[in-house]
């Protein structure tokens, strides 16, 4: 029996549902604007953005269609990022974290001293 590899996913959870969410997305975005992925993978968001936009829907039922819209942009988004080159998705990703890590990680107090203004003369 052949051994399964263990999954090593490319882009690891950063805490959040909206911040992975806005991390994804901008790591997409940088993907379709980098020299060194496939421009036939840089097809895939394109072919997801005009099945979202045409009339045409694979399930037209009201509320299952939705689902059938967001499963369809979760499995192109995940295709996408894994189709992508392992060392570019990585190094997007770091930079897009390191970001993050300079908003978040800057726990230093700064003293100092405050003074009430009054407009009293």
């Amino acid at each position: 029996m052949a051994e399964k590899k263990p999954t090593n996913l490319i882009v690891p959870s950063q805490g959040g549902v909206m911040r992975d969410l806005v991390n994804r997305l901008k790591l997409i975005f940088r993907l379709i604007g980098d020299k060194r992925v496939n421009f036939f993978v840089k097809l895939i968001p394109l072919g997801t953005l005009i099945y979202m936009v045409s009339p045409i829907d694979a399930i037209s039922i009201p509320v299952v269609g939705v689902l059938d819209d967001a499963a369809v942009i979760w499995l192109t988004s995940y295709l996408f990022v894994e189709l992508c080159p392992p060392e570019v998705v990585q190094e997007i990703q770091k930079k897009l974290t390191s970001n993050m890590d300079i908003l978040e990680g800057n726990d230093e107090v700064v003293e100092g001293e405050s003074t009430d203004v009054t407009d009293k003369q």
